[in-house]
């Protein structure tokens, strides 16, 4: 049943704006054959701008040596006979190979027992019957923004359950669903703790940074405090976003899920403590195997996030954190009576996705022409270049790069491939007027995060859209972007007047790290 509104009389501008960006985009064709179309565009543009010679020049850190080069990249065409061997011949890696793929399939295994045995429902329940109401959208919220800890998890555990958690509440799922979106992916670059982004934008500031004063070192935790206070930001505004907007425009919720909220049973409640210790178990082995300097988990180099087997599995680890403590609860609450359930959650779980296979295969197909073509990277140096030829300095130049920053995000998807790319222009630009690396980095961060939920061509857009078609089967591109665009507008404004208000406090940006050098 769908959920969308009809009644736009008592809605404000800005709400009948929302409905006509909801209204055209799902007057579009169906998210799979949306692809399609886009990645015909792509072959017929991609076409078009290199028979126009279209080049740029640019100087980039390579993240893999982190020597900066000199690079000329074209516009590469696809209606070639070449581009259209590639085009044939690659589909299967495409498809394969895209990011989220196996992200989603190998998490929802461990999630799929977690739900089968009931855990994640009776987990549900006590969070229902334990948190108050008043808290449960900041609770949502928060949790997304933390997520990013465990770099792209919370895409495929976080979200759906915030639809779930909102269900429970009688609330409208996609209200859910959009705030632990706005957590997990607008308020990526957030943090109480130093993520996985950090070293990877670090290595890259720090090499630019090396152009213009050679030694210059820039630490992973250059960006902590801002980002720390991000985090309650970004809590505080995607809260008051859900609940003020978001929410109320949604409506009731008219579709046939429902979310049963009852007390615990005693199995239940034997079954959460087993899963509990299970947990614990499982968390403290994993302690066991990173926090020692020569852990199992670290690198060679005895590094956790940085080229770590504990970052390159966190994947699998997720699923265990599901597993182990959905078997546990299923022995103890007698919903697992041996390894035959298991399976048969763990596939119950798998032929739920079909339809996000499908969706999978066209976006990803779609991205790959996208990056071939090489349009994403003259996009991303035109706008470096004519943020550059305008002159501008202190503020508004800061300001401007932000918004640059959050405009070719809609295009280029990788943060580190963005700021490979942007990085050798404005970190040494900045540095010659007294701005350091860490504060030019400070600010491409707020750009690059609070675009990325109202782009289709980031990584995990079509997994967001085919969670929410099981609460309603007429979601498409229109309803997730209309839907987001007010979380991404009010975050870009809050975290830039954070910004601005940091900038003239001269707050330290981290442990030793300030806004001048």
């Amino acid at each position: 049943m769908s959920t969308k509104i009809v009644d736009t009389k008592k809605h404000g501008l800005f709400n009948k704006f929302l409905d006509f960006v909801e209204l055209a985009g799902n007057k579009l064709p169906h998210p799979v054959t949306l692809f399609v179309i886009f990645s015909f565009a792509v072959i017929i543009i991609s076409a078009i701008a290199a028979a126009a010679g279209v080049t740029v020049d640019f100087e980039r850190i390579n993240v893999a040596t982190g020597e900066t080069e000199k690079a000329t990249v074209a516009a590469i065409s696809l209606l070639t006979v070449e581009g259209i061997r590639r085009i044939f011949a690659e589909a299967v890696v495409n498809f394969t190979s895209f990011a989220p793929l196996g992200t989603v399939l190998v998490a929802m295994l461990g999630v799929g027992v977690a739900e089968g045995t009931g855990l994640v429902q009776a987990s549900l329940r006590k969070l229902v019957l334990s948190t108050p109401p008043k808290l449960i959208t900041a609770v949502v919220v928060f949790a997304g923004v933390m997520s990013n800890v465990a770099s792209d998890a919370g895409y495929v555990v976080l979200v759906p359950l915030g639809a779930l958690i909102f269900l429970s509440f009688r609330r409208h799922p996609l209200a859910g669903l959009a705030a632990a979106f706005a957590g997990v992916s607008g308020g990526f670059s957030a943090n109480l703790m130093v993520g996985t982004l950090d070293p990877l934008l670090g290595g890259i500031s720090q090499q630019a940074a090396q152009m213009y004063s050679p030694g210059y070192i820039v630490d992973v935790t250059a960006n902590l405090y801002f980002m720390i206070a991000s985090t309650f930001l970004i809590t505080i505004i995607g809260t008051i976003v859900t609940e003020k907007i978001v929410e109320p425009r949604l409506g009731q919720y008219k579709g046939e899920e429902v979310a049963e909220i009852k007390g615990i049973t005693i199995e239940e409640s034997r079954g959460l403590v087993w899963a509990g210790i299970s947990l614990f178990v499982f968390v403290v082995a994993i302690l066991v195997m990173v926090v020692p300097s020569n852990g199992i988990l670290r690198s060679p180099e005895g590094e956790v996030l940085r080229n770590s087997a504990f970052m390159a599995g966190i994947v699998p680890i997720i699923a265990l954190t599901f597993l182990i403590p959905g078997v546990a609860y299923g022995i103890a609450a007698k919903t697992v009576k041996n390894d035959k359930d298991v399976a048969a959650f763990m596939g119950k779980a798998m032929s739920t996705m079909g339809g996000y296979l499908v969706l999978a295969f066209a976006a990803s197909q779609f991205v790959s022409y996208f990056n071939w073509t090489n349009l994403g990277t003259i996009l991303a140096v035109k706008g470096a270049n004519f943020l550059e030829a305008t002159g501008m300095t202190g503020i508004p130049m800061l300001i401007g790069f932000i918004l640059v920053s959050g405009f070719i995000n809609l295009f280029i998807g990788s943060a580190s491939a963005k700021w490979a790319i942007m990085a050798p222009v404005f970190v040494p630009m900045l540095m010659a007027i007294g701005y350091s690396p860490e504060f030019t980095q400070l600010a491409y961060r707020i750009g690059d995060s609070t675009t990325n939920i109202i782009t289709p061509l980031m990584a995990y857009f079509a997994v967001i859209v085919a969670f929410a078609q099981k609460y309603d089967k007429e979601t498409g591109i229109g309803t997730i972007i209309s839907t987001m665009v007010p979380y991404s507008l009010l975050f870009l404004l809050g975290w830039t007047v954070l910004f601005v208000a940091w900038f003239f406090l001269g707050l330290p940006l981290g442990p030793g790290v300030f806004i001048r050098i």
